[in-house]
């Protein structure tokens, strides 16, 4: 289908995106290229995604048929077919394809993982003229043409032309001397059921939300940033975020974090078709 599809010595404008993923980093990424009008982008989904910061996740079209995440707009596809259309609609298209055979249906320019696995799930850079690892299990150029850090801290967002990115840590990155406690889990295997929303502000011990018959509580003062939808989970699935700093406002925009990422995944694209 893309006529341009052996090099990226064409106009920016041009270039075809397929971002595996579509929560809330590969949202960050598909917004950043989308504002730097690379526009015709289509992101792969699981059947029934479990995002936690679903208000800035053009995964949410997946359930939705449309999610909007800063003045961008993405929109459910059935098909290959019908992304052009969407295209043309000045959209981002998500296709639930868990294995991205869109990837070799459509041979796009470029090829960028986001499904933040915390390790490689397969992607190799044969895929595209450049493939672009996000986060743990990519290093360059053995793997990918360009690796991006995830990490938070000095090097979140630094792209890897010849390296490899950090390794899973497990533990998330402070935030008001909060760490894993912003992280609320899942005890167990069970259907979740919400009793606050998104946005709301939460005091310490308050119940969130329940899994199955047990009360999740909040483990500090602080605005819930995330819950995800209320669907049948496994155990220690992550199913919330609050926020120390209490600002609602934050609950409806993309982070510094995923606007890092961004940056080096257009950096990346720059930095190939410059050469």
């Amino acid at each position: 289908m893309n006529p341009y599809s052996s090099d990226l010595r064409f106009s920016i404008s041009d270039l075809w995106i397929v971002i595996k993923g579509a929560g809330e980093m590969a949202t960050g990424i598909a917004h950043r290229l989308f504002t730097a009008n690379i526009k015709q982008i289509v992101m792969t989904e699981v059947p029934e995604p479990i995002t936690v910061r679903r208000t800035v996740a053009f995964s949410e079209a997946v359930y939705e048929n449309e999610s909007r995440v800063e003045g961008i707009a993405a929109r459910l596809v059935a098909c290959v077919e019908d992304i052009p259309p969407i295209w043309k609609e000045n959209k981002i298209a998500v296709i639930v394809d868990p294995e991205a055979r869109v990837v070799g249906e459509i041979k796009p320019d470029v090829v960028v993982d986001a499904i933040m696995a915390k390790r490689n799930t397969g992607t190799r850079k044969e895929e595209a003229s450049l493939v672009i690892g996000v986060g743990p299990g990519f290093s360059a150029p053995d793997i990918v043409h360009a690796a991006v850090e995830s990490n938070r801290g000095h090097n979140l967002g630094k792209v890897f032309y010849e390296g490899a990115t950090e390794p899973h840590t497990g533990i998330p990155g402070s935030v008001m001397g909060y760490t894993t406690e912003r992280v609320l889990r899942s005890p167990h295997a069970g259907q979740v059921k919400h009793v606050r929303a998104i946005g709301d502000y939460v005091s310490k011990g308050e119940t969130v939300m329940f899994v199955g018959e047990t009360p999740i509580g909040a483990p500090f003062d602080g605005i819930l940033r995330g819950l995800i939808r209320p669907v049948s989970i496994e155990a220690d699935e992550k199913i919330g975020d609050v926020d120390p700093k209490g600002t609602r406002e934050h609950c409806y925009t993309i982070t510094e974090k995923a606007r890092a990422i961004g940056g080096g995944v257009l950096e990346a694209i720059m930095h190939f078709r410059a050469k």
